[in-house]
């Protein structure tokens, strides 16, 4: 399981065997079941998500109480509710698998030693914190000045394996469509 978090850190910076078993004390490893919640609107976020195998979306739910599916996560990809997370505050969505997950956890007090002890890992975490941003931007871009068809193609293109794996019900939470006219875009 840690082999595929060195792998990941690995595609920014390299780690000696002292500084990836260093790394590995930090982390705990934590199962859950599809349908089960890493994070729950309203509760304390302890940790930051990197998925080892399975698939989880991170919905928010309005006043009306419609769930809109702000993001998925799978093999490779870090998750949590990050506001909530940094701030020590409670959350504001919910975090749940689609399938069966296996994560490494991250606490905040254990990503800011690591962060001070490791110059690697404060660079490692900056690159992957620039490219959330970046995607996040990118996002909101198409959702700007894309209509539903548009969005959806650039989710099959730029997520394919996605496609295969998410209801059709959430990919259509997550591109802000009804499921019938998600049913009229796919093919």
């Amino acid at each position: 399981m840690y082999q595929a978090l060195r792998e990941h850190i690995e595609k920014i910076t390299p780690l000696s065997e002292d500084e990836f078993a260093f790394v590995c004390t930090h982390f705990s490893i934590k199962k859950f079941k599809k349908h089960q919640f890493l994070v729950q609107e309203g509760e304390e976020v302890k940790y930051s998500y990197f998925v080892v195998s399975g698939l989880l979306k991170l919905v928010h739910t309005d006043d009306t109480g419609k769930q809109r599916v702000v993001s998925f996560a799978m093999e490779d990809w870090w998750e949590s509710d990050y506001y909530a997370y940094f701030t020590q505050t409670k959350a504001t969505m919910s975090l749940e698998c689609i399938e069966d997950t296996e994560t490494l956890c991250l606490l905040l007090e254990d990503y800011k030693k690591l962060c001070d002890s490791l110059p690697k890992m404060q660079r490692f975490f900056l690159e992957k914190a620039n490219f959330g941003f970046i995607g996040s931007q990118r996002r909101i871009i198409s959702w700007l000045t894309s209509n539903s068809k548009e969005r959806y193609e650039q989710l099959i293109k730029q997520y394919p394996s996605l496609i295969q794996r998410v209801p059709k019900s959430l990919l259509a939470a997550y591109l802000g469509v009804s499921r019938e006219t998600l049913s009229r875009l796919s093919p």
